[in-house]
């Protein structure tokens, strides 16, 4: 299995086998739960606008389809590699599951810094990758979502090549479309919102009150934007933010509505203020009430787990603690760490909302979206809480073990086929 190499996959292999452990499993049974049923690498070229013919690389992970069809984000970003895309696929595995979801975990990625891209090179890109995934992608086999580098115009691309091959519209070949191409009301918000709720329900649990609280987020994409409007909107201060441009801090707080406009407009934080410039490396260890990795893999070691000075942990991020990090966590019960694939469950669930409103061709508003994602969250949140206490374990260990116990049982329930 050398294919899957590097510090991401390595990490989820360490935190599967600590839950495989954790749930007794046979050693010679862990190799069909961890390693992906199918890797794909493609090469992708692209006219770029001055002529030149340029090669991405372009991958797509399958996990498993036990439970039906996988299902997962495309990333476009410079440090995309089989490891990382195999490793963010077994996640959603586990937080498909977790979620009840009828999907195995997907991911598929370019290698490729989308903002140096023309629209047109963008396109192009896409629409190539697209193609090129034809043949191993499906409504009922693997379904596209957006991720860090694509977005809505994206999937629509997607969808369209897609349906072009088809020779009809398959609108649910993808999800996180916009909303005129078949997409669902609510899915560009429904991380950062669901992030946002769970916040609010582990404050409860410890007894934090929400207004007046304060908040760092790492990350102001997508899902950390959102993020820190649905906590303003829930009385949060929010006194700290970064992204890969900038990173600003004021323990006054900051003006969550100029920072959306300013991101809005520009694409990016750089440039909203000279006064509030911070030290991004220093930013997680900030005092705070709330602290939201919301950017990229592993950007809490066990160094800085040791240094946080929050009560809540809310991963809005794939992979942002090392299993270092975990160790340390493990015995700073006064921190409430809210999982990655608990707290940012959000984006897939409402994705699975859309793949069923486009199959059934029935739609939804938005505050039918919004009340039936809060259901799963607080279901799933109920259910981690539970096996937590019963246990003795930290949350991360018992939102693990749900998911991969679901996805175990299945597969020894269905067996093996010869």
């Amino acid at each position: 299995m050398d294919i899957y190499s590097g510090p991401v996959f390595d990490m989820a292999r360490t935190q599967f086998h600590r839950i495989a452990d954790h749930l007794e499993i046979a050693t010679d049974r862990r190799d069909r739960l961890l390693y992906p049923k199918r890797a794909i690498a493609v090469s992708c070229p692209v006219t770029r606008d001055d002529g030149r013919l340029t090669v991405f690389q372009g991958y797509r992970v399958q996990h498993h389809l036990t439970l039906g069809p996988t299902k997962g984000g495309t990333r476009f970003a410079p440090s995309v590699d089989i490891g990382e895309v195999a490793a963010l696929a077994v996640w959603m595995s586990w937080k498909c599951a977790l979620a009840g979801l009828p999907y195995g975990g997907a991911k598929g990625g370019v290698t490729v810094d989308p903002y140096s891209l023309s629209r047109r090179e963008l396109e192009g890109l896409s629409r190539r990758y697209m193609q090129e995934m034809i043949p191993f992608v499906g409504p009922h086999t693997d379904v596209m979502a957006p991720d860090m580098g694509t977005n809505e115009q994206v999937m629509a691309w997607f969808m369209d090549t897609y349906s072009m091959y088809q020779g009809r519209t398959v609108t649910e070949i993808v999800t996180g479309k916009p909303v005129s191409a078949g997409g669902t009301l609510g899915r560009r918000e429904a991380t950062g919102r669901g992030v946002a709720y769970l916040v609010e329900r582990a404050a409860e649990r410890i007894g934090l009150a929400m207004t007046g609280a304060t908040a760092i987020i790492q990350g102001f994409g997508n899902v950390g934007s959102i993020t820190a409007a649905s906590l303003a909107a829930r009385g949060v201060r929010v006194i700290g933010v970064s992204d890969h441009t900038a990173c600003y801090f004021d323990p006054r707080g900051l003006d969550v509505p100029a920072l959306l406009a300013h991101a809005g407009t520009t694409g990016k934080l750089a440039g909203f203020s000279n006064e509030m410039v911070f030290d991004p490396a220093e930013l997680l260890a900030q005092p705070c009430d709330i602290l939201v990795p919301a950017a990229l893999e592993r950007v809490i070691d066990g160094a800085m787990a040791a240094r946080l000075q929050c009560r809540v942990l809310a991963e809005a991020a794939n992979g942002p603690t090392t299993p270092d990090a975990d160790t340390v966590l493990e015995q700073r019960r006064e921190i409430f760490v809210i999982p990655d694939i608990l707290c940012n469950a959000g984006g897939v669930i409402v994705s699975y909302f859309e793949w069923v409103q486009d199959l059934q061709q029935f739609f939804w508003d938005e505050a039918e979206v919004n009340d039936r994602l809060y259901r799963v969250l607080q279901r799933a949140f109920a259910q981690v809480l539970a096996r937590a206490e019963r246990d003795g374990i930290s949350l991360r260990t018992a939102a693990m073990a749900i998911g991969v116990a679901k996805v175990r049982d299945a597969k020894d329930t269905r067996g093996l086929f010869p």
